[in-house]
């Protein structure tokens, strides 16, 4: 029986909207007074975030419907999103009509019809491409994409396939003067991703890592530490102030597992890419992992110029790795993204 061939990630494209703000920008567009508050903005390690903010309204953010946030999900996706897809596609030397197959993971706006369909739409895709949409995962979903577009891949060798992430976190805040909303509403920006993914014999390492294996590991005990919440009429996200610590300390697990399938220690592994959630919850992952710090350079200087971008934060991460260059044949990595559940995603990359 003739192998198939495991998918590669190939090219990555990322997009933010135009206009970035700093730290400052962003807490005097808010309003916010209390110094607890400004503490948490301006300690949080964070430079600068692309956003989509509405223009202030007598010196004060606008009332925003539920349906007026809802549009500029739409809108920014379709913005960026489009962005990100054609600079992956460019580099790629590919074109829209060649892919047969995409996964889209978003996690800051509901709509029916999906993503995809608006992006078929608006960029042109074939009519009959296979697509897949994954939403409310949250941070990790990047991952989980990956898996679903692996798996096409490889029952399709030799299409062309996109992951696609892309979130509108401007598109998904209130400000109520509550500590716990100011923390989000501190680490968030908007950004967009895509990855083309091919499972092709006549690919090499050279072509992009091979994707050989996942491991997830759901905290059930945390299932409410990340979540959406109703306040009002919209929608709020919810961190639990414990959340980076119970990530670093489960870290391990996931891990342990990946690797220990493939004979495989962390010393093995030439490049990390994980998911840049926080100062805390990097730190904490670096610390119960025992990772050198250089490791996550990516991830740190996502944290610094973009924020959190959710499910996009991973691929921007393995987007900084590629820049470089300097993967060699045989050489692991691991990719880890969190969220969720609370869920840690991991998966095992080869050159």
């Amino acid at each position: 029986m003739k192998q198939v061939p495991y998918a590669r990630l190939h090219k990555v494209g990322t997009a933010n909207p135009e206009t970035f703000y700093t730290q400052e920008e962003v807490l005097a567009w808010s309003g916010e007074k209390n110094s607890k508050i400004q503490n948490l903005f301006l300690n949080s390690h964070i430079k600068t975030r692309a956003l989509y903010l509405p223009e202030l309204v007598d010196g004060l953010p606008p009332e925003e419907t539920h349906q007026s946030l809802l549009d500029r999900h739409l809108n920014g996706a379709l913005d960026i999103g489009s962005q990100a897809i054609n600079k992956a596609l460019e580099a790629a030397n590919l074109k829209v009509e060649d892919i047969d197959f995409m996964v889209c993971t978003t996690s800051t706006g509901f709509l029916c019809p999906s993503l995809t369909a608006y992006l078929i739409q608006h960029l042109k895709f074939k009519k009959n491409i296979r697509r897949m949409d994954i939403a409310g995962m949250g941070c990790n979903a990047a991952i989980n994409g990956l898996q679903a577009v692996s798996a096409i891949s490889s029952a399709m060798p030799g299409k062309n396939g996109l992951l696609v992430c892309i979130e509108i976190c401007s598109a998904a805040y209130v400000l109520n003067q509550n500590l716990s909303t100011a923390v989000v509403n501190s680490l968030f920006g908007d950004g967009a991703s895509a990855v083309v993914i091919r499972a092709d014999s006549s690919d090499t390492w050279e072509s992009g890592p091979a994707v050989l294996d996942f491991e997830p590991l759901i905290i059930t005990d945390s299932i409410g530490a990340m979540r959406y919440q109703l306040e009002g009429s919209r929608l709020s996200f919810f961190l639990e102030k414990n959340i980076p610590y119970v990530i670093g300390e489960n870290a391990p697990i996931p891990i342990g597992n990946l690797l220990g399938r493939h004979g495989l220690k962390k010393e093995d592994i030439k490049h990390w890419v994980l998911h840049s959630g926080g100062k805390k919850v990097i730190d904490s992952i670096v610390e119960n992992l025992q990772l050198p710090e250089d490791s996550v350079r990516h991830t740190r200087h996502i944290l610094q110029k973009y924020g959190n971008v959710s499910s996009s934060a991973v691929v921007f991460a393995l987007g900084e790795l590629f820049k470089e260059n300097i993967a060699k044949e045989g050489d692991y990595g691991v990719m880890m993204a969190m969220g969720p559940g609370s869920s840690i995603e991991t998966t095992l990359l080869k050159w």
